[in-house]
């Protein structure tokens, strides 16, 4: 008999266990919709880094809201010939490649890979890419550049009940930009559930 009771003593009542499930669904639904507000702002700016900027101050994220690119070392990825294609060089123009982590506060919003032409960039762009932890957008901002959308993948899929941790991938984004019709970069961005922090939490 004490066994009996122990073991139904552990049991959470059958209320309970309605309500964090309730709740469960609400984290997830909240996630969701959170995950399409950024996306689609994501989707109509000219910059991402703008965006986050915005995003970090909106969601309390910093006392500076400023998003750091903290550099990715030792990865390298040549472009392909189709990213080539893209960027309208051709097979001997260089091609820089950069990875970066986009961080604010303590939070690490994004991780993005960067395939930009140089040759199209003043130097002193080059060189705020090369040795400072500025981001991409805000490099490139003096181009006033146009961003051409070339696919949005969802990584995260509900129904398991939750909302996703800070590491989790959530959302991937595939973009060109380009300043006066010529593309100078290509970029995909890989969003992490740190978006979905707010007030510092």
């Amino acid at each position: 008999m004490v066994g009996l009771a122990t073991a139904g003593a552990m049991t959470p009542p059958a209320e309970t266990r309605a309500h964090e499930t309730q709740d469960k669904t609400q984290d997830e639904a909240g996630a969701r919709a959170v995950i399409e507000t950024l996306s689609a702002r994501l989707l109509a700016a000219p910059s991402a880094t703008a965006v986050l900027e915005a995003w970090c101050a909106e969601r309390g994220l910093a006392t500076d809201p400023r998003i750091v690119a903290v550099r990715v070392p030792g990865i390298d990825k040549l472009p392909s010939p189709t990213q080539r294609e893209r960027l309208a060089v051709g097979p001997d123009e260089a091609v820089r490649y950069r990875r970066v982590r986009l961080t604010c506060g303590g939070h690490v919003l994004s991780e993005a890979d960067n395939w930009y032409v140089p040759g199209r960039l003043t130097p002193e762009m080059n060189t705020a890419l090369d040795a400072t932890q500025a981001p991409f957008g805000t490099v490139v901002r003096p181009l006033k550049p146009s961003r051409r959308n070339l696919s949005l993948r969802m990584l995260w899929r509900p129904g398991e009940g939750t909302a996703p941790g800070p590491d989790a991938p959530l959302f991937a984004v595939e973009a060109v930009l380009s300043t006066g019709g010529v593309p100078f970069c290509e970029v995909a961005e890989t969003y992490t559930g740190a978006v979905l922090a707010q007030g510092g939490r």
